[in-house]
């Protein structure tokens, strides 16, 4: 049987973070959504849940971190191409987002920047053959 993963994300109001992340092309899980949470589908089998900060703590075990002042997460969202990746991040910018300006290369084999959401929760988005990938590690085993 296949389950979801949840992935839970404080946001200081889940309306705004609903358009945020519709921005970026993902879809509402409308039966897991409410007033203070917005579930995010994005890809088969992860959702991200997006929580007003007060409900997120009263799912939390201790203090809720400001993801403006620390990194607790980066949740990495795969895309099917570099352009792909190249166009989530200037969708994230336009919905009120930012590129933090870090970039992973490694030639024809994975990219990825990292961006965060209004929030300040770290999203990393990346491109990788995964042939490619899998070749490489297995050649430095070797």
């Amino acid at each position: 049987m296949s389950q979801d993963v949840f992935i839970n994300l404080p946001v200081k109001d889940a309306a705004r973070a609903r358009t945020f992340y519709e921005g970026l092309g993902f879809s509402v899980v409308a039966q897991f959504t409410g007033d203070q949470t917005t579930c995010i589908r994005v890809t088969d089998g992860v959702c991200l849940m997006l929580l007003d900060r007060e409900t997120f703590a009263g799912f939390a075990p201790g203090p809720v971190a400001d993801p403006h002042e620390t990194v607790g997460v980066l949740v990495a969202i795969p895309r099917e191409s570099r352009d792909a990746v190249d166009a989530i991040v200037e969708a994230a910018v336009a919905q009120g987002g930012s590129d933090t300006g870090k970039t992973v290369e490694h030639g024809d084999v994975m990219y990825g920047r990292t961006i965060r959401d209004p929030d300040g929760n770290v999203l990393e988005t990346g491109w990788m053959d995964a042939e490619k990938m899998q070749a490489a590690m297995a050649a430095q085993k070797d």
